[in-house]
């Protein structure tokens, strides 16, 4: 067997391509249905009256369908293949993320964000299940790439462009700019079949269900929290609390500098990940970084105040992939997928409750620095963790 894959020959760049483009849009989908929410939201919030935890909500309870639709992600992989899982999520979040621009009412508005979160969920794992079939053996590790760079370049060109560039093409309505957004995602669930390759391959069954008894699914995904409550969170958050201050017309530019930050970390990263990757001293200082970032943004105004959250954001990617990065650099490689899918599971859950709960203090006291300082005290209270992490292998 080693030796047919070995006298393989590589596809030709003609043929790489349309697959590169592929993961591509798939991956900028991972993020965009999420993050178009954050500046969409004060006009939904004028329009449905919504309160201020509601509001984050839009953000973070797409996030919470992350943690929640990974099991069902992984199923259905087992069960249908990756190719196939991949254009059914892609639907399903189509499905929820139009919706949000259709919907009557509050109530409307969150199942639908909570389907469109569900589908992201169970598109997340059938990438990295998808690149054998359509990469192997020779260009794994730019099809990793090529979709995480979607999933990034997602998140800023959903929240970087859409009150610059989309909305005013679409005379200022926030329906109109949600659904833009998403039916396009049509065409790359059908496109997801243009590929021949592997059409035919068995579905192989794994295991798929977290394993609790490693310490380490629960400690990186109190570090994810860390990462994503924060990020996530002050993506929420950043329209209330600049408007707070007094500065809500900076907005856009600060939603376009926030996303960008985090294209910047993973360009870094594709340099320095061989360097940086497994070494406690950069979790803990990417760590450290985010909070004082996060942080700032409470204690400074206006253009500092920006500059602080950007500075969140850029150490938040590289904290995200270094963390990322470690199930296979710590576990065998048959424990990778169910290291993977317990850190995340974790991760993306307390990146919708921490932020969920600061909501909701802030809606008691009227000072939406509260909700950023729950964000801050949850990381601190975790912060030891990453001093202490055991980034040593497991015996195969």
């Amino acid at each position: 067997m080693a030796t047919s894959t070995a006298a393989t020959p590589p596809p030709s760049p003609a043929k790489l391509l349309p697959v590169a483009v592929l993961l591509w849009l798939a991956g900028v989908y991972l993020r965009i249905p999420v993050l178009v929410a954050p500046p969409l939201a004060p006009f939904i919030s004028d329009e449905l009256a919504l309160t201020q935890a509601l509001t984050g909500a839009l953000t973070t309870l797409p996030i919470l369908m992350l943690a929640i639709g990974a099991m069902p992600g992984s199923l259905a992989i087992s069960r249908i293949g990756p190719r196939n899982t991949l254009a059914l999520a892609t639907v399903i979040m189509v499905i929820g993320s139009a919706g949000r621009g259709l919907v009557p009412d509050t109530t409307s508005l969150m199942v639908a964000s909570a389907v469109m979160g569900l589908g992201v969920a169970m598109m997340q794992p059938a990438l990295p299940a998808l690149l054998p079939r359509w990469l192997a053996p020779h260009h794994l590790a730019l099809g990793s790439a090529i979709y995480m760079n979607g999933m990034l370049m997602g998140e800023f060109i959903g929240a970087g462009i859409t009150l610059p560039v989309l909305m005013p093409l679409l005379d200022n309505s926030w329906r109109a700019t949600l659904l833009a957004w998403s039916l396009p995602a049509l065409l790359v669930a059908a496109a997801l079949f243009l590929p021949k390759r592997d059409l035919a391959r068995p579905v192989r069954r794994s295991a798929w269900l977290p394993d609790w008894k490693n310490p380490l699914t629960l400690r990186i995904g109190l570090l994810l929290g860390l990462s994503g409550s924060m990020f996530f969170g002050l993506n929420a958050y950043m329209g209330n609390l600049l408007e707070q201050q007094g500065h809500f017309e900076k907005l856009a530019d600060a939603l376009f500098w926030y996303n960008f930050a985090q294209v910047v970390a993973s360009l870094l990263m594709l340099k320095m990940a061989r360097a940086w990757v497994g070494r406690r001293s950069m979790i803990v200082l990417m760590a450290l970084l985010s909070i004082v970032g996060t942080s700032g943004t409470i204690i400074l105004e206006g253009w500092p105040a920006i500059i602080s959250a950007t500075l969140m954001s850029f150490v938040a990617g590289i904290l995200l992939i270094l963390l990322v990065a470690l199930p296979p650099l710590l576990v065998r490689s048959e424990e990778t997928g169910r290291l993977s899918a317990g850190t995340f599971l974790v991760g993306y859950t307390l990146a919708f409750s921490v932020p969920m709960m600061g909501g909701l203090i802030a809606d008691w006291s009227g000072d939406i620095r509260h909700a950023i300082m729950v964000m801050v005290g949850y990381s601190l209270l975790v912060l030891p963790i990453a001093f202490t992490l055991d980034l040593r292998r497991r015996p195969a």
